[in-house]
């Protein structure tokens, strides 16, 4: 953040629309209303008021709702403007340009509101990446895991891990600082039991498959079977389009091809893949061995069998491998233990995204603790598992304590307590102007 500056941004999508919303930050925020309106129209802060807004030779831009936040009760901590302005594209030019023209404005470089509420404590870094994921949020799930994060709860659970080692290593500061003196006799063994049961804590947040992560990024589904088996028309089906090339000839699907779908409120990639069997065609074996390749990194499978016929391909089945009977309308008996549809008649594919999205709120049931939701957080909080493991494991106090000491900064990192600076950029970076 360069001091002294004022930001502004369209914080509303770009384009036509009935309103576009500028947003502007800094100590020249409330000048940005006395310029293009009047030194008189300055609106008590927190209450909406229609003024008129101007270029700075006084030509009439556009009538607007104006918004004033006054520091420290806004959004970044700073004074807000904002300017409520009709959504057509000559309007938001010209707003544009009337405040770049202002003195010390400048437009706001990606997520750098939402930086400025960071860096002036209305946040922290758990809550600001919260914020990004509200903004890209496709699906139900995924717009409640953020708004659980925005509200501080995965934040809060780390501090109070953060708290719980601060309180441990001032009792083992003590016992070396003041080791002539008569101490409680069980104070370390204390310590050493908080510790032991702080460490079991962390390892089951981690020890939870990736779902916060996974729910961020999108379940992965592959469909796979035998050449002809109705692969391509289940995926067309499915995604209610034509996304897959379908024929009758063996072996059309050779590479993979995905769609995103929102099944049970979950975001979901169904990956379509080459049929599975034998194959002297240089092409068709690259496309079989990426179809085993995603199969095996997919969170679930949907096995296609032909229901006209019994010949199965060779694929291990696992308890993550769902069997679907395709062409159900011209069998003449069921698998019983398998979902039957068709993918040509419609026929049993509510039942099987039914049967889907039950099968994904399963794997993602929620627990009362919120989820780890990125790699860096996982990257912290296996650091801290490490640097415990060695206080408990440390035969002198000192070591102990420093590593005790390591545990709380690598947990500080991931709310920003401590040593952000070079972290700030990354997290920052993939964030829309207007945020």
């Amino acid at each position: 953040m360069r001091e002294g500056e004022t930001i502004f941004a369209l914080a509303s999508a770009a384009g036509r629309a009935g309103v576009a919303v500028f947003r502007v930050s800094g100590p020249e925020a409330r000048a940005a209303i006395a310029r293009l309106c009047a030194p008189s129209d300055i609106p008590i802060p927190r209450t909406a008021h229609l003024r008129d807004i101007k270029k700075p030779d006084s030509e009439l831009i556009d009538r607007a709702v104006i918004l004033f936040f006054e520091n420290p009760h806004s959004f970044t901590g700073e004074d807000v403007v904002e300017f409520h302005t009709h959504g057509g594209r000559a309007i938001i030019n010209a707003v544009t340009e009337a405040l770049a023209a202002l003195p010390d404005f400048r437009l706001a470089e990606p997520g750098e509101f939402t930086r400025r509420a960071f860096e002036n404590g209305k946040m922290d870094l758990t809550e600001a990446e919260a914020v990004a994921d509200l903004v890209h949020a496709e699906t139900e799930a995924q717009r409640k895991q953020a708004l659980r994060q925005l509200n501080g709860a995965l934040g809060q659970m780390y501090e109070n891990w953060r708290t719980q080692l601060s309180r441990s290593l001032a009792y083992m500061e003590a016992a070396i600082d003041f080791a002539d003196e008569e101490l409680p006799q069980n104070m370390i063994e204390k310590q050493s039991a908080a510790l032991r049961g702080l460490r079991a804590e962390i390892g089951a947040h981690l020890d939870d498959n990736h779902r916060g992560e996974r729910m961020r990024e999108g379940f992965s589904i592959a469909i796979i079977g035998a050449p002809n088996a109705g692969k391509s028309s289940l995926l067309n089906a499915l995604a209610r389009r034509e996304a897959a090339i379908v024929s009758p000839t063996p072996g059309t699907t050779r590479d993979i091809i995905e769609v995103h779908l929102d099944i049970g409120g979950y975001a979901v990639t169904l990956a379509d893949t080459a049929g599975l069997r034998d194959s002297t065609d240089a092409i068709e074996s690259e496309g079989i061995r990426r179809a085993r390749a995603v199969a095996q990194r997919a969170d679930l499978k949907l096995l296609i069998l032909d229901a006209t016929t019994s010949a199965p391909p060779d694929f291990p089945i696992d308890a993550d491998t769902l069997i679907v009977t395709n062409k159900s309308d011209l069998a003449t008996q069921q698998d019983k233990h398998a979902i039957a549809v068709s993918a040509l008649t419609g026929a049993g594919i509510p039942e099987l995204l039914n049967r889907l999205a039950a099968e994904i709120a399963k794997r993602f049931d929620n627990t009362t603790a919120p989820p780890l939701t990125r790699a860096r957080h996982r990257a912290a909080l296996e650091e801290c598992v490490t640097h415990l493991d060695r206080a408990l494991a440390a035969p002198m106090a000192d070591k102990r304590a420093e590593d005790v000491r390591l545990a709380m900064r690598a947990l500080g990192r991931i709310t920003g307590r401590v040593d952000v600076e070079d972290l700030l950029d990354i997290i920052f970076r993939d964030f829309c102007i207007g945020k």
